[in-house]
């Protein structure tokens, strides 16, 4: 049988799982929010950020893999959080919390101000080793979302697609969403060759987003 462009990630071995666990049960703290590249922590660990457009579920994601309910807060209104907010996880890595895309209820200037914060960030970071893309799985890519792989490519960063709410779509409307992912992917030469798929609430892709981070 071929094999499918951007399969999804295989669930890792125990050894990895485990490493992805002993990983994320360390102490994980909201470090600070950054509005301009002099504000930057020291780039010392390994980094991860993660991209989506507003209401794609980034927060909750976030929390999922800590384990803390509150450590990511999620707006209910699209487009509020406007910093680039940075997490320690453990002694040795950095989690990246991206302003979220789209539908941005905020004036136009500001806008501009903080999608330029986001391409130095992204085109200057040296320790940054992957961006994970959250696409909410009901829907697909969609135009904003081309518009961060893009970015992403001309910055030279890896990226991952991580398929969020999973739990709430199913069956061949699943498939549809996949295969369009599929297509938006194979466009972008940054893209990581797998997808994951999570529902934060259900925990499922937790353990495989965990050991993926764990053995960057």
């Amino acid at each position: 049988m071929t094999q499918l462009p951007f399969p999804l990630a295989e669930e890792p071995d125990h050894a990895t799982t485990e490493r992805g666990r002993k990983l994320f049960a360390g102490n994980t703290d909201f470090l600070k929010g950054v509005v301009a590249m002099d504000g930057l922590p020291p780039g010392d660990r390994i980094e991860v950020c993660f991209a989506g457009r507003s209401n794609v579920g980034k927060s909750t994601l976030i929390n999922a893999l800590t384990g803390r309910k509150g450590l990511a807060r999620a707006s209910n209104t699209p487009g509020r959080t406007q910093e680039i907010n940075f997490f320690t996880l453990a002694e040795t890595h950095y989690l990246v919390d991206l302003p979220g895309y789209g539908y941005a209820e905020a004036p136009v200037a500001v806008v501009q101000q903080w999608q330029a914060l986001l391409k130095a960030y992204l085109q200057g970071r040296a320790n940054l080793r992957r961006a994970f893309v959250l696409i909410d799985a009901r829907h697909g890519v969609k135009v904003v979302d081309e518009e961060i792989m893009k970015l992403l490519d001309i910055a030279a960063v890896p990226f991952q697609a991580v398929l969020t709410k999973s739990d709430k779509v199913k069956g061949k409307d699943r498939e549809a969403s996949l295969t369009r992912t599929r297509a938006a992917l194979a466009k972008h030469p940054a893209a990581f060759p797998e997808i994951i798929l999570t529902s934060s609430e259900k925990g499922d892709g937790i353990p495989t987003l965990r050991a993926t981070i764990a053995t960057l």
